[in-house]
């Protein structure tokens, strides 16, 4: 079951965080204006996780946000924050899937719910940001009718030790 976040489920948000392994990357082409990509495995994977983050009210109250939970059973096992982007894309912040509810097709529910968000919302398509060494994602947003639409080689520049390159995914309507 997919469910809006309201003021009532506010506390679910990250309850579904949790790490995922690195073991490749993506190696992005651009040739004759269109991306391709070729995969690279590493010798040795590694665990990654984010920080959590804080979610405010207005993705309560604007119209132009929206995060939707799913559950399984009443234990909140995805998740996926929306918002309008300038360019007439709904930009999709992030998505989660707890470990043991992946490949199940949590993530892609919540991406068509995410496309009918977008799509209530006169917007053009989805787009979103995710690393090359997070190859599990690529293969899971390409799977999902993302093309690359560019790559930003500084975005991570801060993190020295990542030397990761910043994908940038489209899905157009």
């Amino acid at each position: 079951m997919i469910v809006r976040m309201t003021q009532s489920n506010i506390n679910d948000y990250n309850k579904p965080y949790e790490g995922f392994a690195i073991y490749g990357r993506i190696v992005p082409k651009y040739e004759d204006g269109t991306w391709s990509y070729t995969e690279e495995i590493f010798k040795e994977q590694y665990n990654k996780q984010y920080d959590m983050e804080n979610i405010d009210k207005s993705y309560i109250e604007d119209k132009n946000k929206a995060v939707y939970f799913y559950y399984d059973e009443d234990y909140c096992v995805g998740q996926i924050r929306l918002r309008t982007n300038w360019n007439g894309f709904g930009f999709i912040d992030d998505i989660a899937v707890a470990k043991n509810s992946r490949e199940k097709g949590i993530g892609t529910a919540l991406i068509n719910k995410a496309v009918e968000w977008a799509k209530q919302n006169g917007l053009i398509g989805l787009m979103l940001e995710t690393q090359d060494v997070n190859l599990s994602a690529c293969r899971f947003y390409a799977k999902n009718n993302f093309i690359i639409g560019a790559v930003d080689c500084m975005l991570y520049s801060k993190f020295t030790t990542a030397n990761e390159k910043a994908i940038y995914w489209y899905n157009r309507f």
